[in-house]
């Protein structure tokens, strides 16, 4: 109880290790469970049923947990589930999920989450993601593993961004967006591959060659998104390395509901 500071009100019921850190005048309320190693900064408040995993830093000035901005929330039991080792910058805003739409805001792993990002009720962020300032991600809105995204960015709901692309400052996203794409822009288009990150993640030059390949064909060649996915899966049989980044291309092309960014 050492770790808590006297001005912070914990709700009796909140279910916190033993090695978690809470700042002064900070509220965390009744259905909070927190994993070990967390540290809460100071004027947070983390309510609903909100799961916080281990070893995460949550700076001061954070709202977790609040109600959705959704007219069909009825204060209804949802959820916010956090997991490891995220780090999430002042002033954010995260939802609880909608009973409609699931009930379940997800965060993964390892995300670095700067100041004043908000994200909806009913998202979906994976692992590994850089969100910069004042990045607003609508409801049911799904980042995958590695995206980044720029300050003032804003998503619309329901749009995918697909793994390892980046979007970049000031672009409005109404459409999903292909994984290793770089976008920016309002309207938002295409700019290229997301060749530096994709480089510092290990992709080899046949890695790299073969999403460069792709793009190619997505965006460069005049062909209708079917012929696109067809010629993707047909390099496969070429590029053996790079068939799990063929498969996952073709996999989002198949789901893209918006529509993709051109």
């Amino acid at each position: 109880m050492t770790l808590i500071h006297s001005t912070a009100l914990v709700s009796p019921g909140a279910q916190l290790d033993s090695t978690v850190s809470v700042g002064p005048y900070t509220v965390i309320g009744a259905h909070v469970r927190i994993g070990a190693g967390t540290k809460i900064g100071a004027h947070c408040v983390i309510e609903g049923h909100t799961t916080l995993g281990s070893h995460n830093h949550v700076f001061q000035f954070n709202s977790i947990g609040t109600i959705p901005q959704d007219k069909k929330y009825g204060g209804e039991p949802t959820e916010l589930v956090i997991g490891d080792h995220n780090t999430i910058h002042e002033f954010c805003t995260f939802s609880l999920g909608v009973v409609a739409a699931g009930g379940v805001t997800r965060v993964g792993h390892h995300n670095w989450i700067m100041a004043y990002t908000h994200i909806a009720h009913d998202c979906r962020v994976d692992d590994h993601t850089t969100l910069a300032n004042n990045t607003n991600l609508g409801g049911h809105v799904h980042l995958a593993d590695w995206v980044t995204v720029g300050g003032l960015v804003g998503i619309h709901q329901f749009v995918k961004v697909g793994a390892h692309a980046m979007v970049g400052f000031a672009s409005a996203v109404t459409q999903d967006v292909p994984p290793y794409m770089l976008v920016d822009g309002n309207p938002l288009a295409v700019r290229g591959v997301n060749s530096v990150g994709l480089s510092r993640r290990g992709f080899s030059d046949t890695r790299l060659a073969a999403v460069k390949q792709m793009h190619r064909l997505l965006y460069r060649q005049g062909r209708t998104l079917v012929d696109a996915r067809s010629a993707i899966a047909a390099l496969a049989t070429d590029t053996p390395e790079a068939a799990a980044d063929i498969a996952l291309m073709n996999e989002f092309l198949a789901n893209a509901a918006r529509g993709i960014a051109r």
